[in-house]
């Protein structure tokens, strides 16, 4: 609940700090005192348009500052704080601050962390619900109906919304098959041409390089065949001089024991060997590997024309074309399955659909039900509220599958008639000031705002009625007020002497600068005020009398 409001230089508030109770909070005070002002506050708090009108003129900016405390957060506040990265501890006061410069822009700031005023406005719902003669959020607007209509039946919305999810994903993956079914028809014929094309080369991964190097190999073979047919002439024949070290070889052999000389110098002899030996090999494998073979080079130019045209075709590379040609196989065998994998997810949706249907039709009559208790709790306290000849009703239509959603089938709104014989229509559209504020509470009864917002306030809902109404509404805002909180911004003795807590707002002047200021009244400031709304500008004995009798009667 709101548990404090601090102003500063705001219109004719140069600086306020209020504490606020639980229970019925009421305001009061004379016409044009600057009640409006305090909501203007507050307004900027839960992320109203930052009027530069509203900073106090002669000052630089302006500022408001709302606690909100909760024994736990309800989850649209956590959920909303937590996608915005906005960290409070367990226990700690929700405290919402807005700053307005007087030359454009404001700040704002949850705990001293700034926020965007998007995230002001997403709060605001669960943290404070105003009523005004013109008010057209809340009750009035049609969009919140069928929410309030489901907290008033008890009813399971939750299933029908975990319903339509898994019946939306059936749907989605279903057209997405058909989709993708669709389109491998319509490509079956260039695919059986294109796999039949890259069938017929048959590419590897690896080929291109390897088939690289081989053509680069004979394109140098062709430049080197003289020379390394010279060097391999070196080795061959009786009179090569490999084949005299061998004869040398095999002469020091029989006289290296006659001296040491002789036996290094044989195994230097035969290390001269062993390297020839190894040269040749290596020079016969050079040379065999850069044979020019020009039918053969051809035919390694060809196969590599053909592989990386088919990659040119296919915008890879050539090591991906066997990639390319298991991907095709694989949607020509989607294909062939496709009609069978079809069946069995026209089968889920149509499944998850009839699932859908059930728990939506179950709330379709949950709602209507809980309709016709409404309209009944309704109609009990428009008499009181002198509402005598206005009817209420709760409008629950099907719409049509176009228009189903997670939310169920049907589209909820309460409607009124102000005058025997004339038609239902929208609460707003027909209802003057003073009735839309006393259908509002009538239907604030009924419902007995079930999740509604932390603190509920009412501005003049009273005007233009007096005695018995006047009772009754200020009965019937002490009862929602039990065990919340509300305020009551009032222009009725009769309601404010319903408050558990009174606060007066008063206007004064001093040369050409005018303040306003807020007193929460004690017991005998309350009769004085209650006195003052009695009589108006002087108040008489009488006045006191009857506000004792008000105060005493409640």
């Amino acid at each position: 609940m709101l548990t404090t409001l601090a102003i500063r230089n705001i219109v004719l508030i140069e600086a306020l700090d209020l504490n606020f109770r639980p229970g019925l909070g009421v305001l009061t005070g004379e016409t044009g005192a600057g009640k409006s002002i305090l909501l203007d506050a507050l307004g900027l708090v839960l992320g109203a348009r930052a009027e530069t009108s509203l900073v106090r003129s002669g000052e630089d900016q302006a500022s408001a500052t709302a606690t909100f405390e909760f024994d736990s957060f309800p989850p649209a506040i956590s959920n909303a704080l937590g996608e915005a990265e906005v960290e409070i501890e367990p226990g700690e006061p929700l405290i919402v601050r807005r700053r307005l410069k007087a030359d454009g822009g404001s700040k704002a700031f949850i705990n001293d962390q700034p926020v965007s005023v998007a995230l002001l406005r997403q709060l605001a719902g669960a943290l404070v619900e105003l009523h005004g003669q013109h008010d057209d959020r809340g009750l009035v607007n049609p969009r919140g109906h069928r929410l309030l209509l489901d907290r008033f039946a008890g009813a399971d919305a939750a299933r029908v919304s975990s319903a339509w999810e898994k019946w939306h994903g059936a749907r989605a993956q279903l057209e997405s098959a058909r989709a993708g079914i669709e389109q491998a028809r319509a490509d079956q014929d260039l695919l059986l041409a294109y796999l039949a094309e890259l069938t017929a080369i048959a590419p590897e991964v690896g080929e291109e390089e390897n088939l690289a190097t081989s053509r680069s190999d004979m394109q140098k073979g062709e430049k080197l065949q003289g020379d390394l047919d010279d060097l391999r002439s070196v080795w061959d024949g009786s009179k090569s001089p490999l084949a005299q070290l061998r004869s040398a070889a095999r002469k020091l052999d029989r006289i290296a024991p006659e001296h040491a000389l002789l036996a290094e110098a044989l195994a230097s002899l035969d290390r001269a060997i062993i390297d020839a030996d190894e040269a040749e090999v290596k020079l016969n494998a050079a040379a065999l590997a850069l044979t020019h073979d020009p039918e053969q080079l051809d035919d390694i130019e060809t196969r590599l024309f053909e592989l990386r045209a088919q990659a040119r075709k296919h915008n890879c590379q050539v090591d991906d074309l066997p990639r390319v040609m298991n991907e095709m196989r694989e949607k020509l065998d989607a294909i062939e399955q496709g009609d069978a994998n079809l069946a069995e997810l026209i089968k889920a949706e149509a499944a998850a659909g009839e699932a859908y249907r059930k728990a939506a039709e179950a709330l379709h009559a949950a709602r209507v039900k809980a309709g016709v208790k409404l309209d009944r709790a309704v109609a009990g306290e428009l008499a009181p509220l002198k509402l005598d000849a206005a009817r209420f009703q709760t409008s629950i239509m099907k719409l049509p599958e176009d228009r189903w959603g997670p939310s169920g089938m049907d589209a909820v709104e309460f409607l009124i008639s102000t005058n025997p014989g004339a038609d239902f229509a929208p609460l707003n559209k027909i209802a003057s000031g003073g009735e839309l504020s006393r259908f509002i509470l009538a239907l604030k009864v009924a419902l007995a705002e079930q999740g509604g917002a932390a603190t509920v306030i009412f501005d003049e809902i009273d005007r233009g009625v007096g005695g018995a109404v006047a009772s009754a509404i200020g009965e019937r805002l002490a009862r929602l007020a039990s065990g919340g909180q509300l305020l009551a911004v009032t222009h009725s003795p009769q309601v404010a002497a319903r408050g558990n807590t009174h606060y007066m707002i008063a206007k004064s002047s001093k040369g050409t600068v005018t303040k306003t200021s807020v007193a929460r009244l004690d017991a005998e400031g309350r009769k004085e005020e209650i006195a003052r709304m009695l009589s108006g500008a002087e108040v008489t004995p009488e006045a006191r009398a009857q506000a004792d009798r008000l105060l005493e009667g409640v």
